[in-house]
């Protein structure tokens, strides 16, 4: 039960900062409905279960009953629920990937609000991890898939707001 406590001043904490950010950059309203769909049920139990929760392996549990969770389900509903948020929240650059029948993958301009919060949201989860956004930049950048011209708008607002 602990572990939903922490999970909430977390995500409290987060919101805040993101918030913050999002003044600064003229977007308030976007800031305050920031990452809501993580107080929804499936994406709030599925996060504080995977990063709170302390779960055995599949190989520590074949003898006990099949709905006791593992740290393999549990990083699965995680990934679903992580599916789920980018799918919900506009600000994040996975929402805006369009992977094709084909297997081609094409990234869509993403709505410059959107790429404002998404700052924001960098800048908050850089914060509370004691770093700063563009640092957190630069470790995910070659996974970060932004059309060029946003990319460079995003490198650019990162560099002005450290």
């Amino acid at each position: 039960m602990i572990g939903y406590w922490h999970s909430l001043v977390y995500l409290l904490r987060h919101k805040w900062l993101v918030f913050v950010e999002c003044c600064r950059l003229g977007i308030p309203w976007l800031g305050i409905i920031h990452d809501l769909s993580k107080f929804l049920p499936d994406e709030f139990i599925a996060y504080t279960r995977y990063f709170y929760g302390d779960y055995p392996t599949w190989d520590e549990v074949k003898r006990m009953p099949m709905f006791v969770k593992t740290k393999e389900s549990v990083k699965n509903d995680f990934n679903r629920a992580w599916l789920e948020h980018q799918h919900r929240n506009k600000h994040h650059f996975q929402h805006w990937i369009l992977h094709g029948d084909d297997g081609g993958v094409w990234t869509i301009t993403m709505p410059h609000k959107y790429l404002l919060e998404m700052v924001a949201d960098w800048k908050g989860a850089s914060r509370i991890a004691g770093g700063n956004g563009r640092v957190w930049y630069e470790k995910h950048k070659e996974q970060t898939l932004l059309t060029p011209e946003q990319r460079q708008e995003f490198e650019e607002l990162l560099c002005y707001l450290n």
